[in-house]
């Protein structure tokens, strides 16, 4: 069973949410974050949804109200709110989409985990260390920094006011305020330390990571691992895998690497929660 929300978040601006699963009794919620130019229907996201559904849990996939997906689901068509997002609002309207699970807002939940993927998982471990709610964190080609600029970059970066990327998939180029890097610049030492979050974790973690990650060197996956405890974190690298496990999109079916993860990620809650 497949349902469309919209939540508001407590700054007026809105969540688009899909959650896969029957929400018929309290069961485990596990909300899954996309990551920079991501979105909740890319490619192998509603096929997540669905498989996390079948294994019993209630998935719940998301828009940030600043990725850039407005109205048409799969198109980035909000460019002003996507140049203008920080690390930090997707980090407090994470918590506020924690506390609607948790009130029953898609149906009941007694526990909820969350599954970040590239930035989702540095979103993720940021928030999951500051959260009580969130009783296991699992993260896909996560980040171990968010301060990944370098300083020449940073300096033209306050000149021009703010920085290009290229959406490979769309070929549209896409701006960054300087609003983001001030964020970095403000909150790096506190409250957008990944080292910080993960060594204050205690709670379960699995770090997922592609051997042959193109986006986000594998070494980042052991730069977590080796900060959280020993006694609560687990890692898994599946070798030939890269930044999205083989999956593309649009979604032309899965994988071995694919559902390698999937499953792993699934028997990691299974057990925790």
């Amino acid at each position: 069973m497949k349902k469309d929300y919209k939540l508001r978040m407590t700054d007026g601006e809105y969540l688009t949410v899909t959650t896969y699963g029957k929400p018929d009794s309290k069961k485990p919620c596990l909300i899954y974050i996309h990551g920079f130019k991501g979105f909740k229907d890319w490619g192998f996201v509603p096929y997540i949804g669905e498989f996390l559904s079948r294994r019993g849990f209630l998935a719940v996939t998301f828009n940030f109200s600043h990725n850039g997906i407005g109205e048409n689901m799969t198109e980035f068509t909000e460019l002003d709110k996507f140049a203008n997002n920080t690390y930090s609002r997707e980090i407090r309207e994470l918590n506020e989409l924690v506390a609607a699970c948790k009130s029953g807002e898609f149906g009941p939940c007694d526990k909820v985990g969350i599954l970040g993927h590239s930035r989702g998982g540095g979103t993720s471990l940021l928030t999951a260390a500051q959260n009580k709610d969130i009783g296991a964190v699992a993260t896909w080609s996560a980040v171990s920094s968010f301060n990944r600029y370098s300083e020449n970059l940073k300096e033209k970066w306050r000149q021009q006011g703010f920085f290009e990327v290229v959406n490979q998939r769309t070929g549209q180029v896409m701006q960054l305020n300087t609003v983001l890097l001030d964020d970095i610049e403000e909150n790096g030492a506190e409250g957008l330390n990944i080292e910080k979050a993960v060594k204050n974790l205690n709670k379960p973690l699995l770090v997922i990571h592609g051997e042959e990650d193109e986006a986000v060197p594998e070494k980042e996956a052991d730069i977590i691992h080796n900060w959280a405890d020993p006694k609560l974190s687990e890692i898994l690298k599946i070798p030939g895998a890269g930044h999205t496990f083989g999956a593309a999109h649009p979604f032309k079916g899965s994988n071995e690497k694919l559902d390698q993860a999937l499953a792993a990620s699934a028997d990691f809650f299974g057990k925790y929660l």
